[in-house]
């Protein structure tokens, strides 16, 4: 036999993109009229440049869905885009003063010629990217819909605010201690006015509807739900105690889930960074509340609200008045109280909540115990408590006795009749501010005029553009950029024509990022965001993937937005997805110096493999080795392009899909890039020896198959089958590829064992053809450049991108042969490979014939022949001497 070509997988597989995209493979209809549709959409990325591994692992993800989903018959839309306006690029633009109209379209170019390396099977025809007008236009639409619908408003808010920069920063640029990301100290919370949607009006649609949601991972309803927050309590009115009418307040609203713990209220918390408690503070506390809030303001607020945090309190040296006691409560500013829970306020019952039993021993406040145990009929001893279980009221006067729930509804309506108190519900979800102090993103279609106040652009005068970059100094200080511009800014009033002035906030780019799936199915659209015949046809998402880090941000207003979008007429649907898949994050080995921080990863992996402890190059202390997300600022990071260039897109997309199943980490390992590398080299070999082999032999050609011939057929089918039904169920059920990819290796193997690549084959010309279109139609989803010259040598039409999945041959799958074991004297001398049928007889001549068998027998005669069909053959031969 001829020496096999060698692999070359750039040749190869810039042949077969060349392939579908002359064939159209991937292009999606406006409408899938009567066949079966599957939406598929990866999360669309920042267009950086530079590809990373996680988009890859992201995207290959993605692609198995699309490509099965097309096997299977169905019309499939897989379109990409990208998320293109935002933070990144304006700090980018700051750095270098270029402006991001002229970098946003070359980074997109060079990672789209990069997803294309990949062999992404996308309909690129459906491309948008979020900084272009035409798209963020619709933005602009959304914005006036909703305003007109009094579902965005403009209210004051809590942000980052940073001295040293003079702005408003988003958390990204602040850390943990509050420093900003330019190395300026003591960020501090500032009150500003900024625009929200209200999307507390869908609060209960938004909960309501998790449950329809069963293909979507538990963990992630689990954070929704926390962070929609429902909580069903009472609110209770605590009334200013004193006679000072000038008091700028006159009663504290708290509200509880546990109203009959009320009469053990010692005190009324409010949080730091409540607004309302200057209200509260008396001259002779200001200077102590003052120091309390300013170092709260310093503190990250998870520091603040840890479990292992100690709690702290400072009086504000006001009293309010029990409502149902009329005893004094001292008014307290807590740290761990959020002014974004409830009413704002809390009350403080030590001897129930673990949190205000830490309070009161910090402040010295009185512990009193209002509930006991179902079994205790006496107070527990102070160190069985605080107490949070069900029982009986203690210490509560008329309602002593009484259960929890019995006391619940009693105080309730007893704090009714009073009209000092009712039934409430709170969330822990707050409507969503989406203005930004940033140049980069989409201008905010309001104009402010001193005669008719705020007044929205009309619809005809959208898109309203982002001024040209070379009129601004942008140097991320000073407030809003667009400020800068008179241009811009100074324009006639839209209603009356008198001098007014723009909104120079612009969106969040989660606005963008909230409908833009929708937008892909019909991009070039004009009369709305979405033409809602396209919406009908295509919605919801099939299946969607991205990162579990979005769980609460991006992926509910995604699903806001679609309510939104239902409610004027756009589409059909409540919820944007069917199915969610959040794949895990690419981990991998990074090294730190405690005095020069991260070193690169990439020139110490040798040592790592060589067992050598990594030291670093600069002072030579010994690095610790940590396993964390790749970034890089970790300097652990792998070009995915390096990969290609060097194994090919195929190797590249099977290790990212065979490392871990898609919901888990990956942790990279080089080595396994190595293993999957000999695999597909092994699996070319097979194929470019098939090649040789059916050229051989013309299928014209009448084949009289030998026994042997036969008995490889059988084989072959029955493994090939096999491989097939478990393939197909670990895509379409399990969505564990990495299981996919093992079966498909064992395949492999198994066609060697039957000497397959070898010239001395006897596997008949039909066969061979059979395994290598099932084999190629396995292979596409997860390797689709070497499943088209799988396809191609079997002989299979056009291209496997356009093929339908193979149905599994029932009666293949039935054991063709068995491995029957083979004693001699009750000692197993053999294993041999038989028909499945083969009885007493054939089991035996087989036996004998086998050398091994023979070597242990010898010249004694055989006395006897035990066989178990199926499993066994004992032969019984005469004891030497």
């Amino acid at each position: 036999m001829a020496q096999n070509p060698p692999y070359s997988p750039a040749q190869s597989e810039t042949h077969w993109q060349a392939a579908w995209a002359a064939a159209g493979c991937f292009a999606a209809p406006d409408d899938p009229g009567t066949q079966a549709k599957s939406y598929v959409l990866e999360m669309f990325p920042y267009p950086s440049g530079d590809l990373h591994m996680g988009h890859v692992r992201n995207y290959c993800i993605g692609d198995v869905f699309a490509r099965f989903a097309r096997l299977q018959g169905a019309c499939v839309l897989h379109p990409m885009g990208w998320d293109a306006l935002g933070l990144p690029a304006e700090n980018q633009a700051i750095l270098e003063q270029v402006a991001p109209q002229q970098r946003t379209p070359k980074n997109i170019a060079r990672m789209k010629q990069q997803l294309m390396r990949l062999g992404l099977a996308y309909d690129w025809k459906r491309e948008i990217a979020t900084y272009r007008p035409e798209y963020y236009r619709w933005n602009q639409w959304f914005f006036l819909q909703l305003y007109a619908r009094d579902l965005v408003y403009r209210r004051q808010s809590q942000v980052n605010f940073c001295s040293g920069c003079d702005t408003v920063l988003a958390n990204e640029q602040v850390n943990e201690a509050r420093v900003c990301w330019r190395g300026h100290p003591d960020v501090v919370k500032r009150s500003i006015g900024e625009w929200a949607f209200r999307i507390t009006a869908y609060a209960e649609a938004l909960l309501a509807g998790l449950d329809d949601l069963t293909q979507w991972p538990e963990r992630i309803l689990a954070q929704q739900r926390h962070w929609l927050g429902k909580s069903v309590g009472a609110g209770l009115r605590f009334a200013r105690a004193g006679n000072d009418a000038a008091a700028p307040a006159q009663e504290l609203e708290v509200f509880t889930t546990r109203l009959e713990t009320a009469m053990g209220a010692c005190a009324v918390l409010l949080a730091p960074d409540d607004p309302r408690h200057t209200d509260w503070v008396t001259p002779a506390q200001s200077a102590a509340v003052a120091s309390f809030v300013a170092r709260m303001q310093r503190t990250e607020r998870s520091a603040r609200l840890a479990e292992t945090a100690a709690k702290e309190g400072v009086f504000t040296g006001s009293s309010v008045l029990h409502p149902f006691t009329g005893a004094p409560l001292p008014v307290v500013l807590a740290n761990y109280v959020l002014a974004d829970y409830g009413s704002g306020a809390v009350m403080c019952v030590p001897a129930h909540d673990a949190r205000d039993h830490g309070l009161a021993q910090a402040m010295g406040l009185p512990v009193r115990q209002v509930v006991a145990p179902p079994a205790e009929g006496d107070a527990q001893d102070d160190a069985t408590l605080p107490y949070s279980g069900p029982g009986h009221l203690m210490n509560s006067g008329v309602y002593d006795g009484q259960r929890c729930e019995e006391a619940r509804a009693s105080m309730l309506q007893a704090a009714q009749a009073g009209g000092f108190g009712g039934p409430q519900t709170t969330w822990h979800l707050r409507d969503w501010g989406f203005s930004r102090q940033r140049y980069w993103g989409t201008p905010i279609p309001i104009v402010y005029c001193d005669a008719c106040g705020t007044v929205p652009l009309p619809l005809e005068a959208l898109p309203l553009e982002l001024p040209d970059f070379a009129d601004l100094k942008l140097t991320g200080t000073g407030g809003a950029p667009l400020r800068q511009i008179k241009a811009f800014t100074d324009v006639p009033c839209p209603t009356c024509g008198a001098a007014a002035t723009r909104e120079v906030d612009t969106m969040d780019t989660f606005v963008d990022s909230a409908w833009y799936f929708a937008r892909y199915l019909s991009p070039q659209h004009r009369e709305a965001p979405v033409d809602p015949a396209a919406a009908a046809a295509w919605l919801p998402v099939d299946v969607y993937v991205g990162g579990p880090e979005h769980a609460v941000m991006h992926l509910l207003y995604f699903r806001f937005f679609t309510r939104v979008m239902r409610q004027l007429g756009l589409c059909q649907t409540d919820e944007p997805v069917r199915t969610l898949i959040t794949q895990g994050m690419v981990n991998a080995p990074s090294y730190r110096c405690p005095n020069h921080g991260y070193v690169a990863a990439a020139p110490l992996r040798a040592a790592a493999a060589a067992k050598t402890p990594p030291s670093c190059p600069r002072c030579a202390q010994p690095l610790q080795v940590l396993v964390e997300k790749m970034s890089k600022s970790k300097l652990n990071g792998v070009d995915p392009l390096a990969l290609i260039d060097r194994y090919g897109a195929d190797t590249t997309r099977l290790y990212t899909l065979f490392a871990a199943p898609p919901e888990k980490d990956l942790e990279w390992d080089p080595n396994g890039v190595e293993g999957i590398s000999r695999f597909v080299n092994r699996l070319w070999r097979l194929i470019a020896a098939q090649e040789e082999a059916l050229n051989a032999a013309p299928s014209t050609a009448r084949e009289a198959p030998s026994p042997a011939a036969r008995e490889a057929d059988l084989r072959a089918r029955h493994l090939l089958h096999s491989t097939l039904q478990r393939v197909g169920d670990e895509l379409l059920r399990r969505h564990h590829f990495n299981t996919a990819i093992a079966a498909l290796m064992e395949l492999v193997n198994g066609l060697y064992a039957l000497q397959m690549h070898a010239s001395n084959c006897v596997m008949g010309t039909k066969v061979r053809r059979e395994v290598l279109q099932v084999c190629a139609a396995m292979l596409a989803p997860l390797a689709p450049h070497i499943a088209e010259s799988c396809w191609a040598v079997g002989g299979g039409e056009k291209l496997v991108a356009q093929a339908r999945w193979p149905a599994v041959d029932a009666q293949a799958l039935q054991a063709q042969t068995l491995t029957l074991a083979v004693q001699v004297n009750g000692k197993l001398r053999a294993q041999l490979q038989v028909p499945a049928d083969v009885d007493a007889a054939t089991a035996g001549r087989l036996a004998r014939a086998d050398a091994g068998v023979q070597r242990h027998v010898g010249e004694r005669p055989i006395l006897k022949e035990i066989f178990i069909p199926g499993r066994l053959l004992n032969l019984v031969v005469a004891r030497e001497g």
